[in-house]
């Protein structure tokens, strides 16, 4: 990938951005590979060299890092800190780094994941972070023959406004909070994991002989549906905004109108995905 400093950043600061210690181990995929799009991996490993980014843009994640490496650095017993485990599943051997791994009373342990994120992901959720502890949990399961009994993620979050805990008790309360992550069955998690694998797998061979791969699915695209806008005939400002028409329908009196949003895919069209240039799926949604 080719990293630009297009914001003329000192270089002390352009070398602290761009530095990255990220290893997957001796392992053929890591959960995060995993868990995301084989699409999206196989156009980034495709389109390495004509992808580019700017250093500036790489905030985010490094500071992220900076925070894992802060917490990690501190030993606590009963606590085992950044353990990567791997296992082997249908021919590929997987593996995923773990942040925490803390022993609790009734023998089990819980598996805590750090993230440096917004306030809106912890009022809403992110579907990512029950597949990828769920998938840590099979992974000191199956590896280490240890019973998980709770996830969780350790949330810091870099928008956090304190007036608005002040006045919005469903507003995140402090700037780190820890958010409750439903373990499923190991049937489930098992079921996930191979299914991971298989469809991945899948998409490699489809490539290597000629086949389209696979299409991102709307969780991948990060897609919005429709919504439904509710306004006073004439005003650009909606009085409410639904998820449906009947719901819009409803509400709406004399004297207003719906207004139809369409959807959007807000990872490829907002520049989150780095190889939407080289993907048909996109390109053909935009031609």
């Amino acid at each position: 990938m080719n990293i630009t400093n297009n914001t003329f950043l000192p270089e002390p600061v352009f070398q602290a951005l761009t530095k990255s210690d990220y290893t997957k181990g001796s392992s053929n995929r890591s959960v995060t590979q995993l868990i995301d799009s084989p699409r999206v991996r196989i156009l980034r490993k495709e389109n390495d060299e004509r992808i580019s980014e700017d250093a500036a843009d790489m905030l985010w994640s490094v500071l992220g890092t900076a925070v894992h490496k802060m917490f990690e650095d501190n030993e606590v017993e009963g606590h085992i800190s950044e353990e990567r485990l791997y296992a082997e599943v249908e021919n590929w051997v997987i593996s995923g780094a773990i942040d925490v791994q803390r022993d609790e009373s009734d023998g089990r342990v819980a598996v805590l994941d750090y993230k440096c994120t917004s306030a809106w992901s912890v009022i809403y959720g992110k579907p990512e972070w029950d597949k990828q502890l769920n998938f840590y949990a099979w992974l000191v399961e199956h590896c280490k023959g240890i019973s998980v009994g709770k996830l969780q993620i350790v949330a810091v979050l870099r928008d956090w406004q304190r007036k608005k805990a002040e006045v919005d008790s469903s507003y995140p309360q402090a700037p780190i909070v820890m958010v409750d992550i439903p373990l499923w069955s190991f049937e489930e998690r098992d079921a996930y994991v191979r299914g991971r694998v298989k469809i991945h797998q899948d998409a490699e061979f489809q490539r290597l002989t000629g086949g389209d791969l696979p299409l991102c699915s709307d969780e991948e695209q990060w897609k919005k549906g429709d919504s439904f806008a509710v306004k006073k005939s004439g005003n650009k400002r909606a009085l409410r905004v639904f998820d449906s028409m009947e719901q819009a329908e409803a509400y709406m009196k004399d004297g207003m109108e719906i207004e139809v949003r369409k959807g959007r895919c807000v990872r490829c069209e907002d520049n989150y995905c780095k190889v939407a240039d080289f993907c048909d799926q996109y390109g053909a949604g935009h031609a």
